[in-house]
Formats: structure tokens, sequence, C-alpha cells
């Protein structure tokens, strides 16, 4: 594991999600507030949506705000709980849309007291990557027509 102490940009992003928590998180509808970084510094901030099919969490919310807004690759983010619970790891999806999106990114952990900064690929070790997506190999690209499914035991309709 790969821990990394934290700069004091990672401090002011921890502040802005914490921030954010306290000027919108003040239902159940919006528990949770998170920060994400550029390299060039600037900050993009979401909170969750709470709902009955699980809705996005807050990271999930920031990462959309910053694509919406042309960033390119995030280099930290890190979610903070309403009410004062301090800083929440991401959940397992939330883990794996991370790695996914940006996988040299930086999650900011731990208690107000002993925040660190992990790679996300140290939060998702064995991770499953997508097959379109692998690192390695450029993606298969399908061109002409696609061939019609073989059946095994099929006849023609005609012999019925």
């Amino acid at each position: 594991m790969t821990t990394t102490m934290l700069f004091d940009t990672d401090r002011a992003l921890v502040q802005a999600a914490t921030a954010v928590a306290k000027l919108r998180c003040r239902s159940d509808n919006h528990t949770v507030a998170a920060a994400a970084r550029t390299a060039d510094g600037r900050v993009f901030t979401g909170v969750n949506l709470a709902h009955f099919t699980g809705g996005p969490c807050a990271e999930v919310v920031a990462l959309g705000a910053a694509a919406t807004q042309g960033a390119g690759e995030l280099e930290a983010i890190v979610a903070v709980g309403d009410r004062g619970r301090g800083v929440l790891p991401p959940c397992g999806r939330c883990r794996q849309v991370l790695l996914d999106y940006h996988p040299s990114i930086q999650v900011i952990l731990g208690p107000m007291d002993a925040l660190r900064r992990l790679p996300v690929t140290d939060l998702l070790p064995e991770t499953y990557v997508w097959a379109d997506h692998r690192r390695d190999e450029p993606p298969t690209v399908r061109t002409g027509p696609w061939p019609l499914p073989t059946v095994p035991a099929s006849r023609p309709a005609s012999e019925d």
C-alpha cells in the first residue's frame, strides 16, 4: 500500500468538500459531498443523490461535474459526510468508477487528524478491467457487417 502525506492543496480539497457538505447536505437527499482536483488546481464538487434505487454517490457526481466542464485527468478526490462525520472512504462502486475513468487518481482517506492519500489502485487490488478498456491492448473496433449467429441443430423454416 502506497501512502502519501497530504499537501496543502489536499487540505484545501478537504476544506472544499467540507464546505459543500455544510452548505448543501441538509436533508436525507444529500448526505455526502465530494471534491475533486485537476493537476492545474481546478476543483469540482458534487453531492450524492440519495434515492431508493441507490442514486449516484457524491464522488460520481463530482466526476460528472468535472467532465461537464471539460476537465482532463483528475489527480485527487475526497468525500466528506454531513453532520461532521468527516472524510469517508469511497464505496466499492465508486472505487471502480474512479479507477476506470481516472486510473492515477489519489484518494484522500482517514480521520481528520491523520488524513493520507492513497492511489485508487491500492483501494481496489485485483480489479476488474472492462474488456474494451484494457490498458495493455487497444480496443477492438468492429467494421463491416455483423455475422448472423449460428444455432446448433437449427434448420431452415421451410422444413417445418
